[in-house]
Order: C-alpha cells, then structure tokens, then sequence
C-alpha cells in the first residue's frame, strides 16, 4: 500500500527484459496515481451527465420500488447504530460509518424530495429532510470530522493505585 502513495521517482528503473515482474509492477503502481484516477473518472463523469440528462424519460415505472427504499434506510439505520456503537467504545473507525452515513442521509433526502408527487407528500418530504436526514447528515459530518477523542490516560499518566476520573 505504501507504494501507491510513494513519491514518484525522478529517474524511473530500466524495464526492459532484466527486470522483475515485481518491479514493473510496483512502477505501475507509482505512475497510476489515485489521485490520477479519481481525476479523470470525475472528469469522464461530465459529459456522461448531460447524456443522461438529454436521454433519460421523466418518468419510469419501477419494479421493487419499496424493496429500495426499505434497503436505503436499513442501510441508514445500521449505520446509525454502528457509529454509535464504536464511538461508545472509544474505536476511531466510527469517521468511517459516520461518513457512509451522512452521506447514505443526504442522498435520501434528495431522492424523497425529488420523487414526491406534488402537494402533501412534497411537504412531507421537504419536512423529513429538514427535521430529520439533513440535521443527522450534519452530525455525521461532524463525527467523520472531528478531532480525535481524548481520553483520560491521553491527559496525564495515571498513577498505580489511583483511578481514572473524567473532568
């Protein structure tokens, strides 16, 4: 893995017959940046969006349409749980699924909103996302970028016989 985030050498190795397939892979790696693909397929995503844009219907009717939707938010729900549980316990992997998470919210809140039929169900729809998706979205954000929780033994050493406290 650390080679992937290596720095690029100024003088690339020789690849010619000689060389190890283990080293023509590890320049592979450092000349196929991440950051490089994550580039270009951002970029390639541009034109893709007006095709779609010019040549998806207004409409569809969609087979397994509450299948979806219970899937979204069960998917919200265990992210919900699960960063709860792990910054209960003090585990820093809980940016991950706060992250997952806020982002799984803002996305149903934008689908609620973009299909529901005018009047009643659009009010309830803007509401949920108002009262509910968008502020837990914000908390997520928060978590996924927070400080680091400090603990008491981060603090000042303890002494033995002496119990932590919190302040």
């Amino acid at each position: 893995m650390t080679t992937l985030f290596a720095p690029t050498p100024t003088a690339a190795p020789a690849t010619g017959p000689g060389t190890s397939r283990r080293t023509r892979l590890t320049l592979a790696r450092r000349l196929v940046r991440p950051e490089s693909v994550l580039l270009v397929s951002g970029a390639a995503l541009v034109p893709w969006l007006y095709v779609l844009a010019r040549t998806l219907p207004s409409t569809a009717r969609v087979g397994h349409w509450n299948v979806a939707w219970v899937g979204l938010d069960a998917l919200e729900a265990l992210g919900l749980l699960s960063t709860a549980a792990l910054r209960r316990r003090g585990d820093d992997r809980h940016r991950l699924t706060a992250a997952a998470t806020g982002a799984l919210l803002v996305v149903d809140a934008w689908f609620d909103t973009v299909t529901a039929a005018p009047g009643g169900e659009l009010a309830a729809a803007v509401a949920m996302a108002l009262c509910a998706e968008l502020p837990l979205a914000a908390v997520c954000a928060a978590l996924a970028l927070g400080r680091e929780r400090r603990t008491v033994r981060d603090d000042r050493p303890l002494t033995p016989g002496m119990r932590p406290t919190r302040r």
